[in-house]
């Protein structure tokens, strides 16, 4: 078990230092990571914490998920590694799933995310009849 933890549902009111008061009852934290969005600067809801042994990030999960902070309960886990690729889902353009080849999608329009395009937008994935 790793010793990075997964904090998340947490209220977009939190702060690094409370997690860290918070999570130092548990034991040593190593570093506490508040994830927050890159252009407002507000929290995004979620965090990691290192705890300093494996034993103390246990006793971290069981003393804090489901822990209720601001009528939110906690969801604690051990952290996964990051997926290499920027984040993007396998298969995934990066602007909102994987295109689909058939035509078909659930935005209809042409030339939007997986249509046949025929006069707006990008490429639309590689189904359909494509008109100037």
């Amino acid at each position: 078990m790793e010793t990075k933890l997964y904090v998340g549902n947490l209220p977009f009111s939190t702060t690094e230092d409370e997690l860290r008061d918070l999570f130092t009852q548990a034991g040593t934290v190593a570093s506490v990571e508040l994830i927050k969005d890159r252009f407002t600067g507000s929290s995004k809801g979620f965090a990691f914490v290192q705890m300093s042994t494996q034993a103390e990030a246990e006793k971290a999960i069981n003393m804090f998920n489901g822990y209720k902070i601001a009528n939110r309960d906690l969801k604690v886990n051990p952290a996964r590694p990051r997926e290499e690729g920027g984040g993007r889902r396998p298969g995934g353009s990066g602007f909102g799933g994987p295109r689909r080849s058939d035509g078909g999608g659930f935005d209809r329009r042409p030339g939007g995310p997986g249509g046949g395009g025929n006069r707006r937008g990008g490429p639309g994935g590689t189904g359909g009849t494509r008109r100037y």
